[in-house]
């Protein structure tokens, strides 16, 4: 069973990294990727991000998005990083909150 630092599909592109790119990782290579894990290795992610890019969310998605953005939506808030946010269809539950962070004056 393969237990390297991602997806299976991931495999090749995991063997090339040593020669071509980086590997920064929280855990220890070979670590199962339990879901539970997954907000603890987006906080690297997040630190090398320069903003935020929101493409779909509900409206039940707001809470937790808005709590990190630090309440300013187009501003980053507390992560200092500027906010992108892809227009969807008004009909769309799924486009609920990148529509709102633009009303909020996200990019």
């Amino acid at each position: 069973m393969w237990r390297g630092c991602g997806p299976v599909e991931n495999r090749n592109l995991e063997r090339q990294l040593p020669s071509k790119g980086l590997i920064i990782a929280e855990f220890q290579m070979g670590s199962t990727a339990f879901p539970m894990n997954f907000p603890i290795r987006n906080r690297i992610i997040r630190g090398m991000s320069v903003g935020w890019l929101v493409v779909e969310g509900a409206q039940y998605n707001r809470g937790r998005l808005v709590q990190r953005l630090g309440n300013h939506g187009a501003a980053g808030g507390r992560s200092g990083r500027e906010v992108f946010a892809v227009p969807g269809n008004i009909t769309s539950k799924m486009s609920w909150l990148p529509n709102l962070l633009i009303k909020q004056g996200a990019s």
